[in-house]
Formats: structure tokens, C-alpha cells, sequence
């Protein structure tokens, strides 16, 4: 038995049977407790399949079929000349509340293993759609013509999965969290056709029960919501409606959605076993011993394991990564470290169920969960022994636990991670719950490190959200200021925006199963917005205008380490243009130096500088897309000049795309001069919207690399892929043509047994 193993499974499985014991058979819900859950107008009667109120709540029909759809994109199967679809879209974007100006059809059917989701989408000018995207889980997808439909399965109005469809077949799915959280990695198996009309477009989904996972009982209450794109006439419209302002993410307010009658669900219980080979050949001029083109092989296995309709098990033996894309490379000017988000298929279901605090990759807050700490250290990958996750829902209470055995490397001895999560839902759309997290080796002390703290998400009214928590870390040798606190008070309407925020972090707050962006600070935020939108103008949409103040101190010698005064104006174009200008007063504080490039040092002292940043957004709507900006002003002691190119992306056909990609920052400091340059490319052919091609190269000065990542993904069948990686590194200080450093080949085949 591989060392480690056997705790992680016990843990898991122990859990497992407890919570499998609670709810061992569903029974159906009782019709006096629906009617006292139930959240919207009286059921519509068939063939009629939405009732709507006059304060705009809705409730939808799920029709049961007892043949399953032939999913074609045709719409010949007779239940569909049989019932009424869904219509009346109601706008949210350009005009709030108007009528959608293009007819949007959608049917929900069900049979004993697939809830259906049926659009018909009407289309005035065909001509005109927006549709060049086909590969799967591309954001590209997102400005494309696009139907969207979001099921809240626990009806809790809090928590839902998203699944996005565009007329070429190409799909997004994703899960929703506390109606913010955004977890796009998520990927369940589900099935689509779509077909084209000479008026429009037509698309059916099939998602199967097993790939849900659902409160218990036969005949639930779900959350139903759809969203509709014009992405040609950069309009946004939803089914049920949703608050001003939301727009493309009005989505995620689960709370709005149409409440879901007429479902009847099966016992479901789930087994979904997916072993793996690999192989790899590896040639690396760093290590020691040098590799040169070493063959090696490797086989695991995942068990996922559905304990209740909504409590799911998950194993894992001798956990491979290789199906990782390539870190997109970014150029550090800050003294502190970069966040990358986690792709990695084992920890990505009901990921949002373990973030604490409302910690966000572009913000300041703690992240005291992380789970790249797993597996990965310093960029460099850690076997993973084998782990279990036990993760989902037990009535209103959300449930969350990881143990996982990494090996022993050069780097690091061999390691136990294990996580607690637990989290209540209270009021209307508001929640309450702790976390807890140990690693079993310090990395800074000896002995292990421990995080516990509690947190809290109260949401009222449409726009009205307040986040904080409370945390704390035990590590050896390292004694008090080792807690950390935020609060944070949110009103986000469409025409005016106020955002308060404290954070502090003490000098010794050290989660090591997590991630600190800056420790030893205590951080006071304030921004306000407001948001006008021009009557009767065909050229703006909407003006932005701006202001905030972050103020940094340090915690523990009071002196402030950065100031920040922001002034911003932006531009939303009807067509979907935008125009953004930003100025920036910014203090810098050191107390020690801090090395910002190779031989360039900043010494201590105070910096005050400003900067102005203008970009220009061109929209998908363009043959050529993406950002340009340029930024030029005051670096500390100096001058910076920055410009490049973002998020681009060159329209040639739907299955081939360039996405260019370049930012150079021009730095000059009394103590040295230097330029970083940073190019990217990426190149995708999508043979189906299951099977692409990518291809990724990257220059970054900073580093002196360039590396490239080709990479071949291959769904042959629904939950069982191929994949075939080639990653290259090379060193650009050499003379001549940049000298290899690191080469490797790999295939990986798994394949999903659904029991």
C-alpha cells in the first residue's frame, strides 16, 4: 500500500457513509412543503409552460417526454408542436426592461436520464451574427451569438451550473457561487446539436442527471434562468429579469431565476470510474543528472462516487496533471508574487464552495485555501501519492473536505494536506461558515501549519452585498500577529457604485495551504462610481465616471508602504467599443531595497508618482479585436512608458483563430535602465467543437525564455479524452538561435467508465 493512501481514502469514505447513511433513499417532497418553498406565481397548466407575475417573477414548466429527444437541431420531435415554449425575453442591455428586439423560443423536457434544454433563436438579419468560435470552453464563445441557461438544482437561489451555446456547437459550462463565484474549469458531460433556420437558429442540450448533482427527492424545486446574446446588435436578454446593470453576469443572480415545476427524478446514484495511461519523453540540460530524451511511463485512476444526489466522493491514485495547459506567462514589475488560477480537473468540482472570505485572484485578500499549494511547488510539479475530496450539499449546509499525500521531492519532503469546509445558508441569499486547513510540514517553522477562521456573505435587496471574515494560522516559531480580518461593504447598481473595504494581515498570518498576496498590512479602500447613460444617443451607451483611494499601512511599524488615488473615466460605445482612461497618484514606501529587474535595485525610501493609462477596446463585432493601451508616467525615482496589445484575437474563419498577445514597459531609473518585452501567440484550429489543435509561444525578457506549448485534446467520447502535449523551453541569453533547456513529449489517454 502506497504511504499516505490509506488516510486520505479512510477520511473520505468515512464521511461518505455517514452522509450516505442520513440520506440513504430519496423520498418524494410532500405537496404542502412544496407549496410552502415554493417562490413564485401558480405553476402554469399544460400546454402552457410559464406563468409570470406583475413584479416579473416566473414559474416554469419541466414537460416529461417518454421517448428520449433526438438531438438534431431540427425540431421534428412531436412534443414540440405540442407545447408552448417559453418567450418574452425582456432586455437588460441596452434597454432595461424593453422587450427583447429578437423572438428567443425555449422548451425544458425531461426523460428518465436527461433533463433537455430546446432554443429556437430568431434572427432578423442571419447575415449579421457574430459566430467564429467552435472550441470548447473558449471565452470567445462568450462574443459569439450565444443562449445561456443556468439550473439552480438545490433551489437554494444562491448557487447554480451555467451551460453556453453558440450556433456553431461550440460550449462554456461552469459553476455559480453565492451568485458571484465563477468557476469555468468545471467540465460535466453533457451532449449538443445545433442546426440553422433561414430565420435563425436552433439548439438542444441534453444534460444527464448523473452529471448534476441535486437536493433529494423525486419531484424538486429547481431555479431556471436563460440569457440571450445579439452579440451583432451588442444586446442582453434574460427570461426572467434581472437587475440593471448586470449584463452578461446577470446570469449568476440565481436569486431572479424562474422557479422550476414538474421534474421527477429517478433515484440517481452515481459511479464514474476514469483510469489513465502516459508516457512521456523528457530531455531537461538543468537537471542533475542531465536528461536526455528519458522514457517513462505511469497509469492512475480517479473514482468519483455520488454518496447522495447531492454529496459527492472523490479518489484519486497516483494523480496525474499533464492535461494542464501552459501557464500564460506575466511580467512582474510589483514586489509581490502572481497569482495563477487552478485548472487541474481533480479539485475543480464545487470549487467555489472553498473559497473563504470573498478572496478574489485580482484583489488583496488572503486566499487561506489554494489549492495549487497541492502538488506544485516553486513551478515545479510534486507527485501526488493519492488523495480524496468528499464535497457538495447536506440540506442548507454546504460540505467540503481534501486529503491529499504528496511524495518527497529534492525540494520538498513528503507532505499531508487536509481541508474542512463547512458553510449555512441564512436569510434570503446570504450564508455563514468556517474553514479549516493543515499542512503537515512548515515550510517556515518546524512541526505543521494550521489555518482556522470563519466567514460571511449577507446580500439584501438587489445591490447591497457585505463580505468578511476572520481568520487565524498556528505555525512553530512563529508567535502572535498572526491573524487576519476584512470587511467589506459592496452597492453595485447600474448608475451608481460604492465599494468600502478594510483588510488587515498580520506579520505572521502564514496559511501555507494558501496564498498572500502581502502580509503585515492593514489596507482601507473606498471607490464610488456613477454610471449615466445618455438618452437617444446612437454612439455612447453608457459614461463611467470614477474615483478611489487604497491605502496601504504597515501593520506592525505604521509607515505607510502604498497610496493609491485613482481617477477614471471610461466610454461604452454602442457597438461595443470602449475608451479608458485612467490617471493614477500613486506613494510607494520601502523599508528595505527591492530588486525590480536584474541589477536594478530600488533603495529604501519614499516614491511618490503618477501615470496615465489610455486603452481603446475594439469589439467582436471587428475583424481584429482585443485592447490596445498605452501607459506613460512616473516609476518611482524614474519613467515608465508601457503599450501593447491585449486579449487578441484575429477573426480568419470559425475553426482557425490567431490570438497576438504583447506588452513592453520602457523603465528608466537613476540606478539602470531596462525593457521588458513580453509576446505571446497562441494558434488554434478546432477540428470539432470537441477536438482542437493549440499551439501557445511565449517571449518574456524578464526571464530570458521562450517557451512554446503544443497541444492536441481530443474528447473521442463523452468524459474520455486524448491528449498529446509537446512543452519546450528555451534560453534567449545564448548567442545564435535560443539554446534548449527543457523538452518533453507526452500522451495521455483516460477513459471514463459512467456505472
Amino acid at each position: 500500500m502506497v504511504r499516505g493512501i490509506p488516510a486520505a481514502i479512510i477520511l473520505v469514505l468515512s464521511a461518505a457513509v455517514a452522509a450516505s447513511a442520513q440520506v440513504a433513499a430519496p423520498t418524494p417532497v410532500p405537496l404542502p412543503e412544496l407549496a410552502r418553498a415554493f417562490d413564485g406565481p401558480p405553476a402554469p397548466v399544460l400546454p402552457a409552460t410559464i406563468s409570470r407575475d406583475d413584479q416579473g417573477h416566473a414559474t416554469v414548466r419541466a414537460v416529461r417526454v417518454t421517448e428520449p429527444i433526438r438531438l438534431d437541431g431540427r425540431l421534428d420531435d412531436a412534443v414540440y408542436a405540442s407545447v408552448r415554449p417559453m418567450s418574452d425575453f425582456v432586455q437588460n442591455d441596452p434597454a432595461f426592461g424593453e422587450p427583447a428586439t429578437e423572438r428567443t423560443d425555449v422548451w425544458i423536457l425531461f426523460d428518465a436520464d436527461n433533463v433537455y434544454v430546446t432554443v429556437r433563436a430568431f434572427e432578423s438579419q442571419p447575415d449579421r451574427m457574430i459566430v467564429n468560435e467552435m472550441r470548447r470552453d473558449s471565452d470567445a464563445i462568450m462574443q459569439n451569438e450565444n443562449f445561456a441557461f443556468v439550473l439552480d438544482t438545490f433551489y437554494d437561489r444562491r448557487n447554480g451550473v451555467v451551460f453556453n451555446i453558440n450556433p456553431l456547437g461550440g460550449r462554456m459550462d461552469g459553476q455559480i457561487s453565492n451568485e458571484g463565484g465563477y468557476n469555468g474549469d468545471w467540465n460535466p458531460i453533457w451532449n449538443l446539436a445545433v442546426d440553422r433556420f433561414p430565420g435563425g437558429w436552433v439548439a438542444e442540450a441534453a444534460v444527464p442527471f448523473k452529471s448534476l448533482r441535486f437536493s433529494a427527492g423525486t419531484s424538486p424545486l429547481w431555479g431556471f434562468n436563460a440569457r440571450r446574446i445579439n452579440r451583432w446588435k451588442n444586446e442582453i436578454s434574460f427570461l426572467c429579469g434581472v437587475p440593471s446593470g448586470s449584463g452578461i453576469e446577470g446570469l449568476y443572480r440565481v436569486s431572479s431565476a424562474a422557479t422550476l415545476v414538474g421534474l421527477e427524478i429517478p433515484r440517481v446514484r452515481n459511479l464514474d470510474v476514469k483510469p489513465f495511461v502516459i508516457s512521456d519523453l523528457t530531455s531537461n540540460t538543468l537537471a542533475v543528472p542531465r536528461l536526455d530524451n528519458k522514457l517513462s511511463g505511469d497509469f492512475g485512476l480517479d473514482v468519483k462516487y455520488g454518496v447522495t444526489a447531492g454529496l459527492t466522493a472523490d479518489l484519486t491514485y497516483r494523480t496525474d496533471f499533464a492535461q494542464v495547459e501552459a501557464d500564460e506567462q506575466q511580467v512582474n514589475l510589483t514586489r509581490f508574487s502572481l497569482f495563477f488560477p487552478e485548472k487541474r480537473e481533480f479539485f475543480l468540482e464545487n470549487q467555489g464552495l472553498f473559497q473563504f472570505g470573498g478572496a478574489q485572484p485580482n484583489g488583496s485578500t488572503p486566499f487561506a485555501f489554494y489549492s495549487r499549494r497541492i502538488g506544485l511547488d516553486r513551478g515545479l510539479e510534486v507527485p501526488i501519492q493519492g488523495g480524496g475530496r468528499l464535497s457538495g450539499r447536506i440540506g442548507d449546509y454546504g460540505v467540503g473536505l481534501i486529503n491529499v499525500q504528496t511524495d518527497s521531492t529534492a525540494l520538498s519532503p513528503a507532505t499531508n494536506f487536509s481541508v474542512a469546509r463547512v458553510r449555512r445558508d441564512v436569510l434570503r441569499r446570504s450564508s455563514i461558515g468556517g474553514l479549516f486547513t493543515r499542512r503537515s510540514v512548515s515550510t517556515r517553522g518546524s512541526g505543521s501549519n494550521e489555518f482556522y477562521g470563519i466567514d460571511g456573505r449577507f446580500a439584501f435587496f438587489e445591490n447591497v452585498t457585505m463580505n468578511g471574515y476572520w481568520g487565524r494560522t498556528h505555525t512553530e516559531q512563529l508567535d502572535g500577529k498572526d491573524s487576519s480580518y476584512r470587511g467589506q461593504y459592496e452597492y453595485d447598481g447600474d448608475r451608481y457604485g460604492l465599494n468600502l473595504t478594510r483588510l488587515f494581515v498580520g506579520q505572521n498570518f502564514n496559511p501555507e495551504a494558501g496564498f498572500v498576496f502581502r502580509s503585515d498590512i492593514s489596507r482601507s479602500r473606498a471607490q464610488a462610481r456613477f454610471s449615466p447613460r445618455p438618452r437617444g444617443s446612437r454612439i455612447v451607451r453608457k459614461y463611467t465616471f470614477q474615483t478611489e483611494i487604497d491605502y496601504f499601512e504597515n501593520a506592525s511599524a505604521g509607515y505607510v508602504e502604498t497610496r493609491k488615488r485613482i481617477a477614471q473615466f471610461d466610454v461604452d460605445f454602442q457597438n461595443s467599443d470602449k475608451l479608458e482612461l485612467v490617471y493614477t497618484d500613486t506613494l510607494e514606501g520601502l523599508v528595505r531595497p527591492f530588486e525590480i529587474a536584474s541589477g536594478v535595485t530600488i533603495p529604501v525610501g519614499t516614491y511618490p508618482f503618477g501615470n496615465l493609462r489610455t486603452a481603446f477596446s475594439l469589439g467582436q463585432q471587428r475583424p481584429i479585436s482585443g485592447t490596445v493601451f498605452v501607459e506613460q508616467g512616473g516609476f518611482w525615482e524614474g519613467d515608465k512608458t508601457s503599450f501593447g496589445f491585449s486579449g487578441g484575437r484575429v477573426k480568419l474563419t470559425p475553426q482557425l483563430a490567431i490570438e497576438p498577445g504583447l506588452s513592453v514597459n520602457k523603465v528608466t531609473l537613476p540606478y539602470g535602465s531596462f525593457t521588458t518585452k513580453l509576446v505571446s501567440s497562441r494558434l488554434t484550429y478546432t477540428v470539432t467543437p470537441l477536438m482542437f489543435v493549440s499551439g501557445l509561444v511565449q517571449y518574456n525578457s524578464s526571464s530570458h525564455s521562450l517557451s512554446s506549448n503544443v497541444r492536441l485534446r481530443w474528447e473521442y467520447r463523452p468524459g474520455s479524452e486524448l491528449f498529446v502535449v509537446y512543452n519546450e523551453g528555451r534560453d534567449t541569453t545564448r548567442p545564435g538561435f535560443p539554446g534548449m533547456q527543457t523538452r518533453a513529449l507526452i500522451i495521455k489517454i483516460n477513459s471514463l467508465f459512467r456505472l
